[in-house]
């Protein structure tokens, strides 16, 4: 949490002065005024004015988490100040940037749009208390729908997109951990089934020790007192057997019934029982260097292989009979092959089917068979391996140790994040990196076209400019066309705003730029009957003493 509150006040110093800079940068310029004139326009170009803008853009920043409205709000109040069209070079960087946060930010929609009728109501309302003419008021609707209301939806449509991705992965989430619950409900169905094959083979060996000691009891060469030890062996025989029966009975599942299979079937009996129902299998005999040393028949129920421990013996016989089952459902018609194999200190199994030759009948189940055989092979300390095979067949192959040790890469393996936890972080990065490709691109975009018409922009300016030396060198009586020759080849569109009017007697003026920032002062030209009658430079509060008497 520290450190989130640590990178959430970089992110909002970052944001301050970023929306700040261009108040700086721009620092002096009045602009033309808001509504409230005349004492905005020359107040708003004060160093005092630049100070308390930073102010205030610092409190919309710091307050624009909470209430991202207000300092959307702030930044319309500053920019309006600037002048009533609200694009200023003050504050239309913050305005924008402020209307997309609140779209990012905001859950509602509504209090936006209220905010953004109320704007351009009441900027109608001051246009026309005022006095200005009407196209003002169309310039600033024009100005709230750029700089705002497409902002705004840009910010709104990221905060959907997010919405949707983490909706999306919260259900992902959701029913994974419904898959986990799943599986540990068929892990603890395993562990019951091996608690019923311990009771199987505890019981059986508990009813072999009642049975002697029921034999001891009545042999009349033993004494009275070893007849009773005798007969209290056999009931504490007896009692046990009942214990462990209840106890297993306890743990085993309501749907699962009875076992059908004998408790010492064997692979090979297993496989039989397969064949005789119609699975095309069959068992592959291993090489007589794979099974070392004799032995009766075990579980595997391969000739001359060596006695397995219980645990082993019957997670051997439960892979192959699961396996056998699955590929029934699911590859029908599929060769099927068994392979019980030995080497060294572990015995392995596999059994591979080819593609179905015919559809499956009915759905596909959910794999909890498998999740099974997982912990039935896990707590024998093996592995087990299944999916796809090559040949588009499916494959299950066991491993699992000789003398009851777990195998080397058997131990359990460090903890992995769940599916949907990693799905969700990467989904994340991708999200942020098409955020920051949406940010980046348009600004990019934006900056070239920028510079190009920042340069368009010097480009007219220059082409418009008259130097002081040949504005001196022509002299009124000139001809029009040695006049023309001399300036350049285009001229201001028109008489600068706030000059004089043109002389009556002329028949016609033509402006150029004496300044190559400003559109006044201006350098004009008025020619009458084909000859230069007037030559002046023309300011916003006309100067006479700039002014050439015409002859």
């Amino acid at each position: 949490m520290r450190r989130e509150r640590i990178r959430r006040t970089a992110l909002d110093l970052s944001l301050w002065a970023a929306v700040s800079a261009p108040v700086l940068f721009n620092e002096g310029r009045s602009g033309a005024g808001g509504w409230v004139r005349p004492w905005t326009a020359s107040w708003s170009g004060t160093g005092w004015a630049t100070a308390a803008g930073i102010v205030l853009l610092g409190a919309a920043v710091a307050a624009g988490r909470r209430f991202p409205l207000a300092a959307l709000g702030t930044a319309l109040g500053l920019g309006a100040l600037y002048s009533t069209q609200l694009i200023t070079p003050q504050y239309s960087a913050a305005l924008v940037v402020f209307a997309f946060l609140a779209g990012r930010r905001s859950p509602r929609a509504r209090p936006a749009l209220a905010l953004f009728a109320a704007v351009t109501a009441l900027g109608l309302v001051l246009t026309l208390a005022a006095g200005d003419e009407l196209w003002i008021w169309f310039m600033q609707v024009a100005a709230v729908l750029l700089a705002v209301v497409m902002p705004w939806l840009l910010g709104r449509s990221v905060r959907q997109y997010a919405d949707l991705v983490r909706a999306g992965w919260t259900l992902a989430d959701r029913l994974e951990r419904e898959q986990r619950a799943v599986a540990d409900r068929e892990r603890l169905r395993e562990r019951s089934r091996i608690a019923g094959d311990m009771h199987d083979s505890l019981g059986h060996e508990l009813s072999l020790i009642a049975l002697r000691a029921a034999a001891l009891e009545i042999d009349r060469e033993l004494g009275e007192p070893q007849r009773a030890a005798a007969r209290e062996l056999r009931l504490a025989a007896a009692g046990a057997t009942a214990r462990l029966r209840d106890i297993v009975g306890v743990l085993r599942t309501d749907e699962e019934g009875a076992p059908t299979a004998p408790r010492d079937e064997t692979v090979r009996a297993v496989v039989e029982r397969a064949r005789a129902s119609g699975l095309s299998v069959h068992l592959a005999e291993p090489a007589a260097t794979t099974v070392t040393g004799p032995g009766p028949d075990s579980g595997s129920g391969l000739p001359g292989a060596v006695p397995l421990p219980e645990m082993t013996d019957r997670a051997v016989h439960r892979v192959v009979q699961e396996s056998l089952t699955n590929a029934a459902r699911h590859a029908p018609g599929a060769e099927v092959t068994v392979r019980v194999v030995r080497r060294g200190g572990e015995v392995g199994v596999t059994v591979a089917n080819g593609p179905a030759a015919r559809p499956a009948q009915g759905p596909a189940s959910g794999g909890t068979g498998l999740v099974g055989l997982h912990e039935r092979v896990r707590l024998a300390g093996g592995t087990l391996v299944h999916g796809p095979a090559p040949d588009g067949g499916f494959s299950v192959t066991a491993r699992l140790p000789v003398d009851g040790a777990p195998l080397r890469d058997a131990a359990a393996s460090p903890g992995r994040a769940p599916t949907a936890a990693r799905e969700l972080d990467r989904a994340r990065r991708r999200v942020r990196r098409g955020l920051r490709q949406a940010v980046l691109v348009p600004a990019a975009v934006a900056a070239v076209l920028g510079l190009l018409m920042a340069g368009f922009d010097q480009y007219t300016r220059m082409r418009t400019l008259v130097p002081r030396a040949v504005y001196d060198a022509v002299r009124v009586g000139d001809l029009q066309s040695e006049v023309t020759a001399r300036l350049p080849g285009q001229a201001l569109p028109g008489r600068p705003a706030g000059t004089d009017p043109e002389p009556p007697d002329a028949d016609h003026c033509r402006y150029h730029r004496a300044d190559l920032v400003r559109d006044a002062p201006a350098y004009r030209f008025c020619f009458t009957e084909g000859r230069l009658s007037h030559k002046t430079l023309v300011t916003d509060v006309p100067r006479e003493e700039d002014r050439d008497a015409s002859p």
